[in-house]
């Protein structure tokens, strides 16, 4: 493989222009040759901008036309990641790929698969766990020094912070489901991952749509996706849950996009049999005790951010030989079987194995 990586790009949305562009364009291993979107108008700017030669708005004449790609960059709508991604995996093309890993339990494992069969890499965004809190709360839970983590909670709440109202953010055809699948993926993951990465084995959950109909937005987050003052809003605004782990360990979860709540917070909070710690809004604190006595302990970490560039920085590494996946497949796998389970839970009523 050469020094310089030849890469594609499906979607050319916001999630692209703000936090893979800057990132791909700036790196001195990457080369941006083509790139897709249906949306041809944006599609176009986009290429301007970033000096893309090769503009489609078929992904398939792209893989066909350039099947030198060394990896491709998906930041399509959700709906489209599992069969964008299964086609450049077969075609031996790398895959990274935006959150969610995909729509459906199915979807994620035939993604699993095409990258198993085909000897290529796939991994999905999951940038929180680069943040630096993140990163030294990993150091400390594998160091042994939370003890056993046998509970927590974990959650991002907004008090207005729809995304695309009306677009595909709000189209269940398109995204899956609401904040669930949107914000969910985000901290269930970070949780899960510091508590040793358990099997989920159950789920229990609750989701609802009250706020359908608002109009005010106080979130950044909101100006994600391309809104629709016609459009379609059949997903959920707030989901709860519980999930069941197979060593016995539980994991309380709330998303949403609105509620009254005071102000927009995401947060993971994991106790251990000697230590507990949180990740508030930023913040990062330890709980635990030193010789007989109860202390609350804040570290001193780098600046926080949100680790979008580390982890396309990271799967480049991966790509080019020099690091090792912090993440692998069947963890996406994983991952849609909680959401769907919970989507499946909140609609029965009942409880759900995995």
């Amino acid at each position: 493989m050469s020094t310089k990586l030849r890469i594609g790009i499906a979607g050319t949305g916001n999630i692209f222009r703000v936090a893979h562009a800057p990132v791909l364009a700036e790196h001195p291993e990457i080369e941006i040759v083509a790139a897709c979107d249906v949306n041809e108008e944006r599609l176009r700017a986009q290429g301007a901008q970033w000096g893309i030669p090769h503009l489609y708005t078929d992904y398939k004449e792209m893989l066909a036309e350039h099947p030198d790609l060394d990896f491709i960059d998906i930041c399509t709508s959700n709906k489209y990641h599992s069969d964008i991604a299964v086609a450049a995996l077969e075609a031996g093309i790398h895959v990274f790929c935006e959150k969610p890993d995909a729509i459906s339990p199915e979807e994620a494992s035939r993604m699993a698969s095409a990258a198993e069969q085909s000897g290529k890499l796939l991994m999905t965004m999951r940038n929180n766990r680069f943040r630096p809190a993140i990163q030294f709360l990993k150091k400390y839970t594998a160091a042994g020094h939370a003890g056993d983590i046998y509970t927590g909670r974990c959650g991002w709440v907004r008090r207005r912070g729809i995304p695309g109202k009306g677009g595909w953010f709000t189209t269940k055809e398109l995204s899956g489901g609401g904040p669930l699948i949107d914000l969910g993926v985000h901290f269930i993951d970070v949780a899960v991952w510091l508590m040793g990465n358990p099997r989920p084995v159950s789920v229990v959950g609750a989701t609802y749509t009250k706020f359908a109909e608002t109009s005010i937005s106080d979130s950044a987050h909101s100006q994600f996706g391309e809104a629709s003052a016609d459009g379609t809003f059949n997903v959920e605004d707030l989901a709860s849950g519980f999930i069941r782990f197979d060593n016995g360990a539980t994991l309380h979860i709330e998303f949403s996009w609105a509620s009254n709540v005071e102000e927009e917070l995401n947060f993971v909070e994991l106790r251990g049999t000697k230590a507990g710690f949180s990740f508030k809004g930023g913040e990062t604190k330890l709980f635990t005790e030193i010789e007989g006595t109860l202390c609350d302990i804040t570290p001193k970490l780098a600046k926080d951010h949100h680790g979008h560039a580390e982890h396309i920085k990271h799967f480049i590494a991966c790509v080019q030989g020099r690091d090792k996946p912090i993440l692998v497949p069947q963890d996406g796998v994983h991952m849609i079987q909680i959401l769907s389970a919970i989507y499946e839970s909140a609609r029965t009523g009942a409880e759900v194995k995995l």
